[in-house]
């Protein structure tokens, strides 16, 4: 059986040159980088170079930080649950403005802070997908401490108007943190150009090693770390540092910014062709215009077809990819980001993530596209929903 991954935006595969970098610190290399004697500081060039590639690949300024971590999960946690302790700390009210459209690692930490007595504001989407910068505008209110809103969606692909957000925040005195997990490595991304306040990111979804991550905070901006211990990264998150995921972090940050240009016409060019091979169908419908989305992304709605029912062909015949709805032992749930998005809810049902890297051929789109045309034709002809 044929094997074909277009499941990117759930994680990626490890680049072998990735891999080759990081294997000497799992058992030669095993130091702790904050010890005083050789096995210690022989560590620290390797170190250095992958903070180097890290900084270089979001254009950092050496007067901002980025903590290592395990994931954007807790970076997006240190920076939610900092800013409302901070808050509490100062004995002023807490204000967070995020969106529908977040990972839960924003949302169910919002929801969890809500119960400690943060005030949380959720804005839904533009009928595009998108949050703007006039929704968070309107938004803000003098309490508001932080807004949070992801740079591009994890099912759509959308691309938020985060340039314009962050001067809105700004202009308002406000910090903002946005979650880059799903734009890092799939278009260009610069923070001297677009000043966030925080960014979030995680090595796994372009092409590095699971369980390592970041944190960037702008200089001349703090939160309060969410772990205590150690000293390590400057006392801003305690723990051993994970050396070979550091450097192979640094690593895959090197080769996804020198990938950005493929991304953008090669990865995009085989998006289409896959796109539009499923779009010649009648009664299907694509979630957001091309330029709006990361050059990878397809969500696509196809009438008369469970997105569950799909899934399990595509995988019957070595096709990975996603659906858009979460299948509960009861029943199903119809997609979030798409009931946000006001989606018709049989559409909201039925939504299916195709996601492709810098790794996928023109071989596997053409035979994805072959499978999914008798998919399709199978599955509704035995659909007590759809007929022609």
């Amino acid at each position: 059986m044929k094997r074909v991954y277009l499941d990117n935006n759930a994680t990626t595969a490890v680049d072998p040159r990735v891999k080759t970098v990081m294997d000497p610190f799992v058992c030669d290399l095993f130091g702790n980088i904050n010890s005083l004697h050789r096995y210690g500081s022989e560590v620290h060039p390797a170190f250095s170079k992958a903070m180097d590639q890290i900084y270089t690949g979001i254009n950092a300024s050496d007067e901002s930080d980025v903590i290592i971590n395990s994931c954007a999960t807790e970076g997006n946690n240190t920076v939610l649950q900092g800013i409302f302790h901070e808050a509490l700390r100062d004995e002023k009210t807490c204000h967070i403005i995020t969106t529908l459209l977040e990972h839960p690692a924003v949302l169910e930490t919002c929801r969890f802070l809500e119960v400690l007595g943060a005030q949380v504001t959720y804005i839904a989407p533009t009928t595009d997908g998108i949050i703007t910068a006039e929704q968070v505008k309107v938004a803000i209110t003098p309490e508001t401490q932080l807004v949070s809103v992801m740079w591009a969606n994890n099912e759509t692909g959308l691309i938020n108007e985060i340039a314009g957000i962050v001067e809105v925040c700004h202009e308002a005195n406000v910090l903002f943190h946005t979650d880059a997990v799903q734009a890092i490595g799939k278009i260009k991304l610069d923070v001297t150009k677009i000043p966030v306040d925080f960014l979030t990111f995680s090595a796994h979804k372009f092409h590095g090693p699971k369980g390592v991550g970041g944190l960037y905070i702008r200089e001349g901006v703090s939160v309060l770390p969410l772990l205590h211990g150690g000293e390590q990264m400057g006392g801003h998150r305690a723990g051993t540092v994970n050396m070979p995921a550091i450097v192979g972090m640094g690593e895959a940050m090197e080769l996804a910014t020198a990938n950005i240009d493929y991304e953008l016409t090669e990865v995009a060019r085989l998006r289409n062709k896959l796109e539009d091979a499923i779009m010649a169908f009648p009664d299907v419908r694509g979630i957001g215009s091309r330029d709006a989305r990361t050059p990878n992304t397809i969500f696509i709605s196809i009438k008369g077809i469970e997105g569950e029912a799909f899934i399990w062909d595509l995988n019957q015949k070595g096709i990975a990819a996603s659906t858009g709805s979460a299948c509960a032992s009861e029943g199903l749930d119809a997609n979030p980001v798409l009931e946000a998005m006001n989606v018709d809810k049989e559409l909201a049902h039925t939504g299916i993530r195709l996601s492709l890297s810098r790794f996928t051929t023109e071989e596997e789109i053409d035979y994805t596209i072959e499978v999914i045309q008798k998919a399709v034709v199978r599955l509704r002809a035995i659909s007590v929903t759809y007929s022609l």
